[in-house]
């Protein structure tokens, strides 16, 4: 057998990546590289993986933030110059025991390396991981690197995150606290650092974003991928420049709290058993809506989130279901609205009214306007609706009107549903202006059982 030497085919890292390979191989534990578009981000990555298994045998992870998109970045993905996959180059086909397609999974001396999306990383079975790859971090479910952080942590694992930025979102938070901490290494190149395109095709492929996507968006998706600028705004944002503003007039705090003696708490869902569930938590005031807690979780059915809300000890107001609530799962026969309404009562449960997507969000950005949030409590459902997005259509190259399914979605979801249930309590308010002419107490009377009647309806 032919002696192969690791990086395989004679690669070896560009000038301005050996910084961080050297971090690495040194035993560096926390890596952040946010580097510009093409400069070989997960290729350093997969080749450095390649190294690292052969020296500590274990799991070993490549992470994106959804499992459908991992298959076509990085497992099916060719390299344009030798028109060869790039798992093949990273890992010689001499030095795999096995290689599982399907699962994206391979085998590479005594370890293993798989592909994984952070919408479905605690799924995923086997022995828990040493080395961790976060590509595409700011897409990616924030939550997955606080789950396995501790799992590394006691494994003496280490983790890299490689990526462009996506807006002022974990991304930014993740780049900022590698760059105070004296153990990590932390660094931003963009493509004046390298050199590495010349600038007449810098012209061309700013020109092309412009045609593509306009010349604002074009301006700033290209300041994100080659000039790794964290304060161009995501491209496609549902609500992130809502969520800016609000951090700007002090809106997000964690000096904002609940009002003891204020109204009882609101809880909107977009509730689900196999895809992640996510409840706002709110509490209605004078001009506005205080945002007091967030939770969210994956597996979980309706009996599990009866548990955790009752376990918060709120004094609950009502509780607000999508209309999906009223279907019966497979499992129990039985519904979560019905298991709800058990456990809750028919005062305090119901169902959000049925509204088109777009006439959600159109609420929800009017609605956030009123809101100040819980800092601390609400952090991970801000970064869902820092990154809750549009989809992309590839074929007619243009955003589509619908939200794309992702982590983020969730968190979007169920604060639409609170949305569209604060504007219709605003909008069955009592108007304050003086009595109508024309009206008698007769009138009023008949239209207040009317109006009672339809709130108890909803």
């Amino acid at each position: 057998m032919r002696q192969i030497q690791l990086p395989a085919g004679g690669w070896r890292p560009r000038p301005k990546q050996m910084p961080l390979w050297s971090y690495l191989e040194n035993g560096g534990k926390k890596a952040v590289a946010v580097w510009h578009r093409r400069y070989g981000k997960d290729e350093l990555a997969l080749r450095y993986a390649s190294v690292a298994m052969v020296e500590r045998p274990g799991t070993y992870w490549h992470m994106l933030p959804e499992a459908n998109q991992a298959r076509k970045a990085i497992w099916e993905s060719i390299n344009p110059h030798t028109g060869k996959r790039r798992i093949d180059e990273a890992f010689p086909r001499e030095l795999r025991k096995a290689t599982r397609e399907n699962e994206m999974f391979l085998k590479f001396g005594e370890s293993t390396w798989q592909v994984v999306g952070s919408d479905n990383f605690n799924s995923l079975v086997g022995s828990p991981p040493i080395g961790i790859v976060y590509s595409e971090w700011p897409l990616a479910n924030p939550s997955a690197a606080a789950y396995l952080r501790p799992i590394l942590a006691e494994n003496n694992g280490w983790e890299l995150f490689i990526y462009t930025p996506r807006g002022r979102n974990h991304g930014l938070t993740t780049y900022e606290r590698a760059k105070k901490d004296p153990h990590a290494f932390s660094e931003r190149l963009t493509v004046d650092d390298t050199g590495a395109i010349p600038k007449e095709r810098l012209a061309e492929e700013l020109a092309w974003y412009k045609s593509e996507y306009g010349v604002e968006d074009g301006e700033s998706f290209y300041r994100q991928e080659y000039y790794c600028d964290f304060n161009a705004p995501l491209i496609g944002a549902i609500l992130g420049r809502y969520i800016e503003r609000a951090e700007r007039q002090d809106r997000v705090s964690d000096d904002i709290r609940i009002d003891p003696a204020g109204a009882p708490i609101e809880i909107s869902s977009d509730i689900g058993f196999r895809d992640t569930a996510a409840w706002w938590f709110w509490q209605p005031k004078i001009g506005g809506y205080t945002l007091v807690d967030h939770d969210a979780d994956r597996g979980l059915d309706a009996d599990d989130w009866i548990e955790r809300i009752k376990a918060k000890g709120y004094e609950i107001g009502h509780i607000w279901l999508p209309k999906d609530a009223k279907a019966k799962t497979f499992q129990s026969k039985r519904s979560a609205m019905e298991r709800f309404l058990e456990k809750f009562g028919s005062h305090k449960v119901r169902v959000v009214p049925a509204e088109s997507v777009q006439n959600r969000i159109n609420a929800a950005r009017r609605i956030i306007e009123k809101c100040e949030f819980a800092q601390t409590p609400c952090l991970e459902g801000l970064e869902g609706l820092r990154a809750w997005c549009y989809e992309w259509d590839e074929d007619l190259r243009v955003y589509g009107k619908d939200p794309l399914h992702n982590w983020a979605s969730h968190h979007g979801d169920s604060f639409s549903y609170g949305a569209q249930v604060m504007e219709l309590a605003e909008a069955k308010t009592p108007p304050k202006e003086d009595f109508p002419v024309g009206y008698t107490l007769n009138d009023l009377w008949h239209e207040h059982e009317r109006y009672s009647t339809r709130v108890q309806r909803i």
